[in-house]
């Protein structure tokens, strides 16, 4: 018997959910997403209630970022934030999270796709990082 793989909800139908500001400014990132990195794979993941981006690399693909949509905020995260290089110090979660950062968006906020283009990269480049090197960079092993 063939294993049977998950439905998938598309994008638009996901952020349907969601009021119309926080789509909005969901597009607007998840176009930043795709034009950063357009070889990434686009899927909603239901139960975390978020729209996550994959690299094709490995078995399963390299989660590397997410958009997620809330009522009154959208967040642009990275599963391996810790990594990345942030040089204008614009990621959340320092101290709320081990590795996870993020940036969180409000109506009325300004989107500076160049920046935001230029750390979905980044999170691109430290999704690749092999787990024994992130290991040592996080102990403060390697510089």
């Amino acid at each position: 018997m063939p294993i049977r793989q998950p439905e998938t909800m598309p994008a638009v139908v996901f952020l349907e959910a969601f009021p119309p500001p926080m789509r909005e400014i969901a597009e607007r990132l998840r176009a930043v997403v795709r034009r950063a990195t357009p070889e990434a794979a686009e899927r909603v993941r239901l139960g975390w209630r978020l729209l996550a981006y994959d690299l094709p690399i490995k078995r399963h693909g390299a989660f590397f970022a997410w958009v997620g949509p809330e009522a009154k905020h959208v967040h642009l995260g990275f599963p391996k934030g810790v990594l990345m290089d942030d040089r204008n110090g614009v990621l959340q979660g320092a101290g709320i999270t081990k590795y996870a950062r993020w940036l969180t968006f409000m109506p009325g906020d300004t989107i500076d796709e160049r920046m935001l283009a230029a750390l979905v990269r980044e999170a691109a480049r430290v999704a690749v990082v092999p787990k024994s090197m992130a290991l040592a960079l996080l102990a403060g092993e390697l510089e």
